[in-house]
């Protein structure tokens, strides 16, 4: 089978020289699509299903990052290859987490090592389904892990070695009817993303709040709410259980709700011990 490649870069210059470096390094395989933001190579990997994707990690709008968690959730999720001019603490976490990655400007030596890596994985136990879906299940693994720990690197503040421990937000406020309701951060069991809202679920009933997902999340203590899909955060103190589902997807059981809240492929290894 012909290996299909999309590649995603902000940079025009850069597509084409990655371009015309895979196309001469790869000349069996087809690039389906170049696009210049995130947007666009979300829409295109929906339309081309390719096998790999090359993703700029800073692009306008949607980031590679993004795209990436969007990509774990398909049924056949692409290998993802970074574009990256991170400095050596994230490189460090692309090691870690052996997701492949290539530095700009664009190195032919690293781009062989990397599409002969690619090349081995796609030329895998393709008649052993079992072995193939616990290999994509592994690469979705490793690839959640580093998101997560880009993530964490991102929100660092640099030369906050000793300072005063951070304050995080205690109390909730929440428009209902004409009241103003205070919900204690205590009480909150999860918090769900809709349209401009997010949805706060606590021990008392349901507010909705008119702020995005990530700006009430960074004014949480991260140890205790994680963030277990796009749209969805969790009080780690209100799981009960993970629960396995089918192809390696888990859903998290809540201590004093009925519903089963589903974890993206990208927060499954928080999991994997429960």
């Amino acid at each position: 089978m012909t290996p299909t490649l999309l590649i995603a870069d902000d940079e025009a210059l850069l597509a084409r020289v990655l371009e015309s470096e895979l196309k001469s390094l790869w000349p069996e395989a087809r690039i389906v699509s170049v696009v210049h933001d995130g947007v666009a190579a979300l829409a295109a990997a929906r339309e081309h299903q390719p096998r790999v994707a090359f993703l700029d990690i800073r692009m306008p709008g949607m980031s590679g990052m993004d795209v990436a968690r969007e990509l774990i959730e398909f049924d056949t999720p692409p290998l993802v290859v970074f574009v990256t001019a991170y400095d050596q603490f994230a490189l460090e976490a692309f090691e870690r987490a052996a997701v492949d990655y290539v530095l700009k400007p664009v190195q032919r030596e690293r781009l062989e090592a990397t599409v002969q890596r690619l090349k081995d994985r796609l030329a895998g136990p393709a008649d052993d389904e079992d072995t193939e879906s616990e290999a994509s299940i592994a690469d979705t693994d490793r690839l959640g892990q580093l998101l997560a720990r880009l993530e964490s690197l991102e929100n660092a503040t640099p030369g906050t070695s000793g300072a005063p421990q951070r304050q995080y937000l205690r109390f909730i406020k929440a428009l209902v009817g004409q009241e103003v309701r205070i919900i204690p951060v205590d009480e909150v069991i999860y918090l769900e993303a809709t349209d401009k809202y997010v949805n706060v679920v606590s021990g008392t009933g349901e507010a909705l709040i008119r702020t995005s997902l990530r700006e009430l999340t960074q004014q949480l203590d991260p140890e205790r709410f994680w963030q277990v899909h796009r749209g969805t955060v969790v009080n780690i103190t209100c799981v009960a259980s993970a629960v396995n589902q089918s192809l390696g997807r888990l859903s998290l059981r809540l201590r004093d709700r009925p519903e089963l809240l589903p974890v993206a492929r990208q927060y499954a290894h928080l999991f994997k011990q429960m």
